[in-house]
């Protein structure tokens, strides 16, 4: 269809981090040795990733002839101190329980509030779509991190969720269509489909990393 944008949303593969529940911001993890992505047919006019490794290395790993477009605004909440440290090496600070109850409000002591998180990734997603509509580009594909992905679902997706409703496993993601006016005026997208870019693995991927 002339009239409509395809944006696909891809949450990198699972890191060796990752894999042992540790807490994943701008730090970083090389993706786990055994993880096996099966072969991505090209159909992306633009492959956008966040700037961070895991993400750099996915989307290498799926698109290995294209030059990915590297976009910090996309990196993961920045966990301060809590990076690379599990729940229960964290479970009895009263600052990660108030965080645990209230993310949306407690901040990761030197690390970002959501607030602050949230309009960067608004700031990312008004400078990718201004570039896909510049450019005319029909079907365009971003790389990015499970709490990235979360918030642009619950803001733009058909369907309306809470943030911690949308369950997204590594090498998953969902393709989000728009009627290109629609995309323009920043509304909510038309229709959703769920990509599978891996294997089955354990875990659902219900952290933010």
């Amino acid at each position: 269809m002339d009239d409509t944008v395809v944006i696909t949303l891809l949450r990198h593969g699972m890191t060796e981090k990752n894999n042992r529940q540790a807490y994943l911001g701008w730090t970083d993890s090389p993706l786990i040795p055994a993880q096996v992505f099966p072969e991505f047919p090209v159909c992306y006019n633009r492959i956008y990733t966040s700037d961070l490794g895991r993400c750099r290395e996915t989307a290498k790993t799926l698109f290995p002839q294209e030059t990915p477009i590297l976009m910090p605004e996309f990196r993961e909440l920045n966990f301060g101190v809590w990076e690379g440290q599990t729940y229960e090496q964290l479970k009895d600070q009263p600052v990660y329980q108030k965080w645990l109850a209230e993310p949306f409000k407690v901040t990761p002591p030197n690390g970002e509030s959501f607030a602050v998180f949230s309009h960067r990734v608004e700031e990312g997603w008004r400078k990718l779509t201004e570039e896909i509509l510049d450019l005319g580009s029909k079907s365009s594909a971003l790389v990015t991190h499970g709490g990235v992905i979360r918030y642009l679902l619950a803001r733009y997706a058909a369907e309306k969720k809470d943030f911690w409703e949308w369950r997204i496993p590594y090498g998953h993601g969902y393709k989000l269509m728009w009627d290109i006016e629609a995309l323009r005026r920043g509304e909510r997208c038309i229709s959703l489909q769920e990509e599978h870019l891996t294997a089955n693995q354990n875990g659902s991927g219900s952290n933010i990393s």
